[in-house]
């Protein structure tokens, strides 16, 4: 079979597996309903602060006199601030808009930086084998041997102790998003170096080294786009985990600082109030980070299911 033909092939079946996806999503009720709560959250997260172009963390944007309002429902509450406020005044639903969207860029950036490592260093581990196999993998090893907010934990310590009192908002959410980006780089690999294994002795995969075909070009044009599935289920699930680590993070009051709103931040100051009674501080981003962390692990699951061979065989 030539490379072209095998081309096509591979992408037929990359066609068809994403109708039988689509298919798949569309008679699954409960992942699609998570899908589109988590897509809602998103876009509630990044098209509320464009309609609100100022941030309701900015200082200038305080109002004592409408602190710790209730939600509307609540004596004493306004529909004008229909979650309540907080003991600076701010509205707690553009509150939750502007830190849903830092928690959610954290973790978006935090996925890629994993996933471009781990993807990495799993095609080499598993393409190139021996010493550097060996080297790759006890790599992971270690790595394994501490959990990924220790690590998370870890490198930001260092990089305070490091930046000192230079450091500035936007360093501290870079720091954030290297730290548990990190931390989550043996998954991908571990994956990919398996399944490398497994595609390297294929026969499009001989018959591209029989053309003169490169390494780089044989991993970049051929293997990559065929392992790629459970990468994707793999960072769809990590995404969850990102947003939580930085909401421990920030909540230990080692993350994202206290003046920029993300649901940590947003979490640890409603948990300064939640003795004296003014429980919704922290019940809304509280119930905002478990919605959304539920419904994109819910919807991980079913595509953990959609890309494993076993359960579309029997389906």
């Amino acid at each position: 079979m030539s490379i072209a033909t095998e081309t096509l092939s591979h992408r037929n079946r990359a066609i068809q597996g994403l109708e039988w996806l689509w298919q798949s999503v569309r008679t699954a009720p409960g992942p699609s309903l998570a899908g589109l709560i988590a897509l809602s959250l998103v876009l509630f997260a990044f098209v509320v602060p464009l309609v609100i172009s100022s941030s309701p963390f900015d200082p200038a944007n305080a109002d004592l006199l409408n602190s710790l309002n209730p939600p509307f429902w609540s004596e004493g509450g306004s529909m004008v601030f229909p979650l309540g406020t907080d003991d600076q005044g701010r509205d707690l639903l553009t509150a939750l808009a502007f830190g849903l969207r830092t928690s959610l860029i954290v973790g978006i950036l935090s996925v890629i930086i994993g996933l471009v490592i781990g993807v990495s260093l799993g095609l080499i581990s598993g393409f190139a084998g021996g010493a550097v196999d060996t080297i790759i993998m006890r790599a992971a090893d270690v790595q394994l041997a501490y959990p990924a907010l220790l690590l998370a934990m870890i490198i930001d310590g260092a990089m305070r102790q490091a930046l000192g009192t230079s450091r500035d908002t936007n360093t501290a959410i870079a720091i954030v998003v290297v730290s548990i980006g990190i931390s989550f780089w043996v998954q991908y690999a571990r994956t990919i170096r398996a399944s490398v294994l497994v595609e390297r002795e294929q026969d499009y995969v001989a018959a591209a080294r029989v053309t003169g075909r490169s390494r780089l070009a044989i991993i970049a044009l051929h293997i990559l786009p065929n392992i790629m599935a459970p990468v994707l289920v793999i960072a769809t699930i990590n995404l969850a985990i990102a947003i939580i680590t930085e909401a421990t993070l920030s909540f230990l009051g080692i993350g994202i600082p206290l003046t920029q709103p993300s649901l940590g931040t947003l979490i640890r100051n409603g948990n300064n109030f939640l003795q004296s009674g003014e429980w919704w501080i922290v019940a809304w981003p509280c119930a905002v980070l478990m919605l959304f962390v539920f419904s994109v692990n819910v919807f991980g699951d079913h595509l953990r299911d959609v890309f494993n061979p076993r359960l579309r065989t029997r389906r």
